[in-house]
């Protein structure tokens, strides 16, 4: 039995009016396999922006987040937008 190496890693999504209402987020976690934590986020009128972890294997993590970008969200490391406990 192979030993499957899971990973973590935290992204900034910013979301742009008609994707807002959008289940970006649940689709991701449901389509594919990773596990989202939404660590932080703020909505506007007419824009939007998450801080997510998302854990799953690598491969697999960058497949959602490409499909995510194909939708026209955008994607970005999340470096220092946290306060960790």
């Amino acid at each position: 039995m192979n030993a499957v190496a899971l990973t973590m890693q935290r992204v900034r999504l910013t979301f742009l009016d008609r994707m807002i209402k959008e289940p970006v987020v649940y689709r991701m976690g449901r389509n594919f396999d990773v596990a989202t934590n939404i660590r932080r986020a703020d909505v506007q009128e007419g824009v939007g922006w998450v801080i997510l972890e998302v854990e799953g294997e690598a491969d697999e993590i960058e497949r959602g987040l490409e499909w995510v970008r194909s939708l026209g969200v955008r994607v970005d490391p999340a470096l220092g937008d946290l306060i960790e406990p």
